[in-house]
């Protein structure tokens, strides 16, 4: 395993368990992250793809008041959402 791979690896730090990020996954095929903070959309993009092995068609992030990076993985159409999230234990 290349050193760009093992730091895509720590790029996604958890699975967000909110009410909120759970309803995304239904309406809009989006899972959402905690991810580092130093971590670029691209890098978030290409984590993704990586660590989950899905299509990514967009990435949103933003900082919350705690300080932890939040990103918005929206999923090409072909992958559901719901899938990946139950594979990780959050449905």
């Amino acid at each position: 395993m290349s050193s760009e791979e093992n730091r895509l690896y720590k790029v996604l730090i958890r699975p967000v368990h909110s009410e909120k990020a759970i309803s995304l996954v239904d309406k809009e095929n989006t899972l959402v992250f905690i991810v580092d903070r130093k971590a670029s959309k691209h890098d978030i993009k290409r984590a993704a793809e990586l660590v989950l092995g899905v299509k990514v068609e967009k990435v949103r992030t933003l900082i919350t008041p705690r300080g932890e990076k939040k990103a918005y993985i929206k999923l090409a159409p072909e992958y559901r959402a719901s899938e990946i999230a139950s594979q990780l234990g959050l449905i």
